[in-house]
Parts: C-alpha cells; sequence; structure tokens
C-alpha cells in the first residue's frame, strides 16, 4: 500500500477539478491490481472479476464527492470492492439457495479448475478449493487477513463487523482449511 503522503495528493488531485481524472487514473493504478486480486478470489471467474471492478471503479468515481474521509481511500475502495464481489456471488446464489449453498461452492470449484488449472500447482488448486469450501464470510475474513494483511479494525471498518467476529471467522477459516488440505492432500 502506498504512504498516505501519497494518499493525501490523490485526495487532493480528486478533489480539484482539473486534475479529478488523473487523480482517479493515480488512484485506480495504485490500488487496483490489489482490489481486482480481492475481487478475484472471492468470485474466481476471471470475467466476473472484471465486471466487478468495473462497477466498483464506476461507483468509486461516482462517489468521490461524498468521501469523508473517515476512512483512507483503500479502505474505502476496498469496502465497494468487497461489496461488489458479494454482489456477483448473490447473482450466482439466485441459482442456488444461499450464497453458503454447496452447489455455488461447488459451481466456483469448477470454475477455478477451468480457468486456473494449467497457471497454478496442483498445491494451488487444492488450497484454494480448501478456501471455496468456507462459508462466505469465513472465507472474506480469510481473504482480508492472510492474503491483504489487514487489520481486524481494517476489516470491520470494510464488513461492518465486530473485531470479535471476524477473529472467529477467520480461526475457524484456518481450521476448516487445515482439515480439508489435511484430507486432500495429493
Amino acid at each position: 500500500m502506498r504512504s498516505k503522503a501519497t494518499e493525501i495528493e490523490i485526495l487532493e488531485m480528486l478533489r480539484n477539478p482539473q486534475e479529478r481524472d488523473r487523480g482517479f487514473r493515480l488512484l485506480l493504478s495504485t490500488y487496483g491490481d490489489k482490489l481486482y486480486w480481492h475481487i478475484r478470489r472471492m468470485v474466481v471467474s476471471r470475467e466476473d472479476a472484471e465486471d466487478a471492478m468495473q462497477e466498483m471503479s464506476i461507483k468509486v468515481y461516482s462517489k468521490l464527492d461524498s468521501f469523508k474521509g473517515d476512512s483512507s481511500l483503500f479502505t474505502w475502495m476496498y469496502t465497494i470492492a468487497t461489496n461488489e464481489a458479494l454482489q456477483v456471488l448473490r447473482k450466482q446464489a439466485g441459482l442456488f439457495r444461499s450464497l453458503d449453498d454447496s452447489d455455488l461452492a461447488n459451481s466456483l470449484v469448477d470454475t477455478l479448475y477451468a480457468e486456473n488449472a494449467v497457471e497454478c500447482s496442483a498445491a494451488e488448486i487444492i488450497f484454494q478449493e480448501a478456501l471455496l469450501q468456507l462459508p462466505t464470510q469465513q472465507r472474506l475474513a480469510f481473504n482480508m487477513r492472510y492474503y491483504d494483511e489487514l487489520t481486524y479494525e481494517e476489516m470491520a471498518a470494510v464488513t461492518g463487523k465486530n473485531v470479535s467476529t471476524l477473529k472467529s471467522n477467520y480461526h475457524f477459516a484456518v481450521e476448516k482449511v487445515k482439515k480439508f488440505i489435511k484430507e486432500n492432500a495429493i
């Protein structure tokens, strides 16, 4: 993540009508990759991740004037990215019973194998499959903590959940991932 000084400079550009587009491009170049991979880990499909990323970018740009600065720009954008990823999953879950339906997990696993079998090692695929078996909130907590190294306080700001709930979700996720890997190790 970039330093606060850089984020302040980006904010100044975003608030200046003549610099707004340049500031927005800088904002996306600064955080875009990290946000894309956050979304991709949740939705799995490259196409769905690109669609969610585009929706997130549109929302961020259209809501720049409403950014109050209560959190960092990254946390604000991460929240929007998370909501877009969950929206994609909700649409997919419409075909199933819920976000945590095993059929939705199986569908995501099928996409994982279809899109990543050549690019990833068997161990990486098993690890990702383990994550896809988790309930959505546990997977989200795991991804935020493990991949993006967010603090529990940052996670709480993104999700609106309390810190103890997020710690529990992360703990249970870790235990389930370990168990899945032991049972499915190659």
